[in-house]
């Protein structure tokens, strides 16, 4: 595999076995990379096999991004049960993943639960370097990578926002985010983290919850901050098009081609949406940002999963050119 421009990048993944994946390969990712595709096809999925990739620097850090994955997708049923005193039962939640793997510029990374005369046992490689550990001696240690971060469509926590906001203070651009969530509704005069965690947009010179102002506006300030939080990192964003409307998507992804190039940071965003794949040609090609790439995930006559993908002038020409972007 050639080595990209930018060391950490993600150029390429070969995924052996993950969830609907069986032998199949993506290439030509970019700093910005948009995936697309019909309903069900594994969109989300190539995002979670990608962010485990990136993340598994080590064993700890592998098991947490596989039980990170299956946290996110069991938002709700975790939820429920919390509020219903059951508590989060970590061993299950990673068990949930039986078969991983995949081979990228960066790593080979492969996980599998065997269970064989009574025996349960992880066995966890990275670059060939395995480890097998007795169920019963399993110490769940979590490991997070700060600069690497996924959005997922559930959208962030009060304490995801947070955390990641910590990275707008360091870099002294709260009042640039102010300027922004302004642009995104000039009803709001400002935005800040009152007592440290709870984000709040002033408005009519009051300070109100973030909540009241739609998912769109938690959303659009959840990947700005994110942007910054992950400098020299990875951010993998499930439905980029989440409550934002229309007529600000095209600013959005202005947001994210400048910001992405600032803090050298890889982009992996889902969407299900036309408009928003000709709203990311449109300002590329408005920026000249050529460091993107549009992938489409299709299924052929056996129904396995196979991957094209645009770059920059392979997209704007179907776009300039009007004819149909392939998946729509």
């Amino acid at each position: 595999m050639t080595a990209p421009t930018t060391a950490h990048f993600l150029t390429d993944i070969e995924i052996k076995e993950f969830k609907c994946f069986k032998d199949f390969k993506a290439s030509g990712f970019k700093r910005v990379n948009l995936i697309g595709g019909k309903n069900n096809v594994g969109k989300t999925a190539l995002l979670e096999a990608c962010f485990i990739n990136v993340h598994s620097v080590n064993v700890n850090s592998m098991a947490t991004a596989i039980f990170s994955i299956k946290y996110a997708r069991e938002n709700l049923n975790i939820l429920h049960n919390l509020a219903n005193n059951k508590p989060i039962d970590k061993i299950q939640i990673l068990d949930a993943t039986k078969n991983y793997s995949t081979k990228s510029y960066l790593r080979k990374i492969d996980f599998y639960i065997s269970e064989k005369d009574a025996i349960k046992e992880y066995n966890l490689s990275i670059n060939n370097e395995s480890v097998i550990i007795n169920a019963k001696e399993f110490n769940f240690i979590f490991e997070h990578i700060n600069n690497i971060k996924v959005i997922d469509n559930f959208g962030w926590s009060d304490n995801d926002l947070a955390e990641a906001y910590e990275a707008i203070q360091k870099h002294e651009k709260e009042t640039d985010l102010s300027a922004l969530v302004q642009e995104f509704d000039n009803s709001i005069d400002s935005f800040k983290l009152i007592g440290g965690t709870k984000p709040q947009c002033k408005t009519k010179g009051e300070w109100r919850d973030i909540t009241e102002f739609g998912d769109g506006l938690r959303h659009y300030i959840s990947i700005i901050c994110a942007l910054y939080a992950c400098e020299n990192g990875y951010l993998f964003i499930d439905e980029i098009d989440n409550g934002i409307y229309y007529d600000h998507l095209d600013r959005l992804w202005e947001i994210i081609l400048t910001l992405s190039k600032k803090t050298n940071c890889q982009i992996f965003a889902t969407t299900h949406s036309k408009e928003m794949l000709e709203s990311f040609a449109r300002v590329a090609k408005k920026l000249d940002e050529q460091d993107i790439s549009y992938t489409l995930l299709v299924k052929d006559k056996q129904q396995e999963i196979k991957s094209i993908t645009d770059d920059y002038e392979m997209l704007l020409d179907s776009i300039e050119q009007k004819r149909e972007v392939r998946g729509w």
